[in-house]
């Protein structure tokens, strides 16, 4: 039997046009929000999103191959170069030749890598924070289930990868 469970008086299962249009406009202003701190962050160091989803993944798995990292963001491999290039050329992160396969190269954030990290993922967390504190726990647990029911297998699988690592 389906679930005919309502919230605000809106069936969920059975969503109009409209309500889906308000839910895309909700996540395009939400992920304006959510990007804008780190946007002022990252423009004073003239860098830019991707730089930002790299130093993000590198801080969260050390050591992390430039392969998975070209899997996990999903961009062209000359695109990621360009700002790995910039990142080691500014003393951000560091590559290293892997010690099983010399072809293989770990990226590992330096130390002022991790304290422009820290910066930018503060600035997102109390964002976070704040949103999750005014929903409450539930909404957090239903929006976590939305995002991750939006997400192509692809991606679900290495979110899944690295939600079991923590």
């Amino acid at each position: 039997m389906a679930d005919s469970s309502t919230q605000g008086g809106e069936t969920l299962l059975f969503l109009t046009d409209e309500q889906l249009r308000k839910g895309i406009e909700a996540m395009f202003f939400a992920y304006r929000g959510f990007t804008a701190d780190p946007d002022r962050i990252l423009d004073k160091h003239g860098y830019g999103r991707a730089h930002h989803r790299a130093i993000h993944f590198i801080n969260r798995e050390p050591g992390l191959t430039v392969t998975t990292l070209l899997s996990v963001l999903g961009v062209t491999k000359q695109s990621l170069n360009r700002v790995l290039r910039t990142l080691i050329d500014d003393g951000l992160v560091e590559s290293r030749v892997g010690r099983k396969d010399k072809r293989a190269r770990h990226l590992h954030l330096t130390p002022t890598g991790e304290a422009l990290e820290r910066e930018l993922s503060g600035a997102q967390r109390e964002r976070m924070r704040g949103a999750y504190r005014t929903a409450g726990p539930q909404a957090v647990a239903g929006f976590r289930q939305v995002l991750e029911a939006m997400m192509d297998p692809e991606m679900r699988r290495h979110y899944q990868m690295l939600k079991d690592d923590s």
